[in-house]
């Protein structure tokens, strides 16, 4: 028999290992991507005429000048505008056209002074941390597929054959009770006498996404159930929901499959029986 207080006082306070705070595979390559042009750009270390410098790169491969967003702490997508020295709203990119405007950013930006000053001893090494802090802003995309890890490692260690991020177009009666728009499942599982269609998450902190969550599942989960062969299953975890514990409980009542790290041993049993 479901018990909601008990769901709630298993409810785990992280899903997160040393390894979830940076990637640094991601960091290195990265870097190694855009290396040998912050190598050119290496050269304005020290520059006692900083214009001529950016000059003798801009003869050699003005290209290089196009990662300088990253020295800003900048992921530029191409549409981030900025103000000029005219007040005039300009692509941020358009600054690395010209040496007039590398210069522009490079004094405006406060970067001629730090280079200048030798406060940066290498570009390379320097762009390695900045990674290293946007990486930081990641986490939070990171923490779902933490979560997925944590499932997937557990459906290994048990035996259970899985399939992950599989479509709802796949079962033409799914598509019909869920309608025109196309679901994506975390997991899928089939057996002999159901196919389980699995979405999984950890939540550490509160906040209104986790009410949209469980309005949503509540609203899916009764439209897969009819379907005669499916079921739809929740696995979430993470104190984040003693924050939004009266919308966790509406949906509890609601779906007949949810689950939490703890107690994801009696999916198993059912998967197995």
């Amino acid at each position: 028999m479901k018990d909601f207080d008990k769901f709630m006082s298993q409810l785990q306070e992280t899903n997160q290992t040393l390894d979830f705070f940076c990637d640094f595979d991601k960091i290195s390559q990265n870097v190694e991507n855009i290396k040998l042009s912050l190598c050119m750009l290496n050269s304005l270390i020290g520059a006692t005429d900083m214009r001529k410098a950016v000059e003798t790169i801009w003869n050699r491969d003005k290209t290089a000048f196009n990662v300088m967003d990253i020295l800003i702490a900048v992921r530029n997508d191409g549409k981030k505008t900025v103000l000029n020295n005219l007040g005039q709203c300009v692509l941020l990119d358009s600054l690395y056209k010209s040496v007039d405007g590398v210069m522009e950013f490079l004094d405006n930006t406060g970067l001629s002074e730090i280079l200048q000053s030798r406060k940066i001893k290498d570009l390379v090494d320097y762009v390695f941390g900045i990674e290293t802090g946007l990486d930081s802003n990641a986490r939070k995309n990171r923490g779902g597929h933490v979560m997925e890890g944590m499932v997937a490692s557990i459906f290994k260690e048990k035996g259970i054959p899985y399939r992950q991020e599989v479509y709802s177009s796949e079962w033409p009666e799914i598509t019909n009770v869920l309608g025109d728009d196309e679901k994506r499942f975390d997991f899928v599982v089939k057996t002999d006498k159901k196919t389980y269609l699995i979405e999984v998450n950890f939540y550490s902190s509160g906040g209104s996404k986790l009410n949209e969550v469980a309005r949503s599942y509540s609203d899916i989960a009764p439209k897969i159930n009819s379907v005669p062969g499916f079921e739809f299953v929740w696995i979430t975890d993470g104190i984040g929901w003693k924050s939004a514990k009266s919308k966790l409980q509406e949906a509890y009542s609601i779906i007949p499959s949810i689950y939490n790290l703890t107690d994801i041993v009696d999916f198993i049993k059912t998967i197995k029986s």
